[in-house]
């Protein structure tokens, strides 16, 4: 093979040769796709359920489905990584990822849909923890991968405030199955380019631990078929009592197993202080909060207000595109002050204004004053998540970095998922918006209040790393 390609092997040996901006925007292809269908397919709901006429529950999994799978094995897709190699895991995912991708535009019912939904969910978590690895080690000069790392930062921002404007430009041009085929040809160019392009990162094997993973995604599981199906089956019924029970036993049989293991998922050191654990709720909350809240608007513009998709993207815009400017509010704020000014600030105004839309946000609240309300408490949000990032790397050293990283993630993303079932449950029981949205915002501005108390409690003498 080489004799008839002289310079494959100089290729593949040296792909780190490559300088600039490739690697960073081959990487950020998967990752960018992988947050788009995080908030893209919300504004792709009320069109899904026109053509299968399905009913809530339904289109409450088809986001928790992809979410499920992502949270539930986003620890073992790390361990996966250092165990066989970064870039075989990331190319793996991603495969999976554009394939599922292909499954749900063509998927001809919602029961496909979920399937296929929850194969994504499996591919992204596969090359999300790698990707940024990769990225890593990619730039061997300190100053160059510094910058590229901010750049991510943006891109990740930006794809995520982006995904329902996008999602509803493609869903007004090629209606809802578009969000999912334009995947194909982005999925098929990163694979390309990572192959050849990116280095591959050093392994760095340790135990898998299957067992504890595995208590970790029947409990995940059991608990989201528990929320979801709560109003189809009864909450009294058997399948729902079942379910309860199995949360509560795989998540017993977890805690007991991991304070008893040599090589438990999460290391017990990150535990030895009360601010790991505070801001991995934190994260929960803010993610049961702000998901939640995505599902609920998306389906609030279209139902109540009328709004097709394409307008709906264009109006939720100014609510998420605040999340960017207070990400960058948040590093001069714990540049002036100190991380927890930025955490228990940003968490006690989105608590405030989400207190505030409890009796302000109606279906006939004219669109600025209830846009000005979301923005705000999201403004609060986009503050303290980089703070509440910054403690989580101090509290776990450079050791349990990539633990502590891979934990947070999880967390936050099984926060995603309970926000959404519960924001589905609160709809279904409550079907006139007069009464759904009070009670929604009051959720919500719990989780937000109970997050800053958190803060308040714990992590209120947190510095600057």
């Amino acid at each position: 093979m080489n004799s008839a390609c002289p310079h494959a092997s100089a290729l593949d040996a040296k792909p780190a040769a490559v300088t600039g901006w490739l690697p960073l925007v081959t990487l950020a292809i998967g990752f960018v796709m992988a947050m788009l269908d995080v908030t893209v397919v919300n504004v792709a709901l009320p069109s899904i359920a026109l053509q299968f006429t399905v009913p809530l529950t339904d289109l409450v999994w088809i986001v928790d489905g992809y979410t499920l799978t992502f949270a539930a094995l986003l620890l073992v897709a790390g361990a996966l990584a250092d165990r066989y190699g970064a870039k075989t895991i990331y190319l793996a995912g991603l495969g999976v990822f554009t394939f599922a991708s292909l499954l749900c535009g063509l998927a001809p019912d919602a029961d496909i849909l979920i399937l296929a939904r929850m194969l994504q969910g499996l591919g992204a978590a596969l090359f999300m923890p790698s990707s940024l690895s990769l990225l890593t080690h990619a730039y061997d000069d300190e100053q160059v991968r510094n910058r590229m790392l901010a750049a991510w930062s943006a891109i990740v921002a930006v794809s995520g405030a982006a995904g329902p404007l996008m999602g509803g430009m493609l869903i007004h041009q090629f209606g809802w199955r578009g969000i999912f085929l334009i995947n194909i040809p982005l999925g098929i160019a990163g694979l390309w380019l990572a192959r050849r392009r990116i280095q591959a990162a050093p392994r760095r094997p340790r135990a898998l631990n299957p067992l504890s993973h595995l208590l970790g995604v029947i409990a995940l599981s059991s608990l989201c078929f528990a929320l979801i199906q709560g109003n189809a089956y009864g909450w009294s019924s058997s399948p729902i009592a079942f379910a309860a029970a199995l949360f509560l036993g795989a998540a017993a049989l977890l805690v007991r197993r991991e304070r008893g293991h040599a090589e438990p998922i999460i290391p017990r050191d990150l535990f030895a202080t009360a601010q790991f654990a505070a801001a991995n709720g934190i994260g929960f909350l803010i993610n049961l909060a702000a998901y939640g809240q995505l599902f609920l608007l998306s389906l609030f513009l279209q139902q109540a207000r009328g709004a097709d998709a394409l307008q709906t993207g264009i109006q939720l815009v100014p609510m998420l595109a605040v999340f960017s400017i207070g990400n960058l509010i948040s590093g001069r704020m714990s540049a002036r002050w100190n991380v927890s000014a930025s955490l228990i600030g940003g968490v006690s105004l989105a608590a405030a204004m989400s207190a505030v839309a409890i009796f302000a946000v109606t279906p006939a609240t004219a669109y600025w004053p209830f846009a000005i309300i979301i923005a705000l408490a999201n403004l609060g949000v986009g503050i303290a998540v980089p703070a509440m990032t910054s403690v989580v790397m101090q509290v776990s050293g450079k050791r349990h970095a990539n633990s502590a990283a891979a934990a947070l993630n999880a967390n936050r993303q099984s926060g995603a998922l309970v926000g959404v079932a519960l924001m589905g449950t609160i709809l279904h029981l409550l079907s006139d918006w007069r009464d759904a949205l009070p009670a929604v915002y009051a959720i919500i501005a719990a989780s937000y209040l109970l997050a800053s108390a958190l803060g308040w409690r714990h992590l209120r003498r947190a510095r600057n790393a």
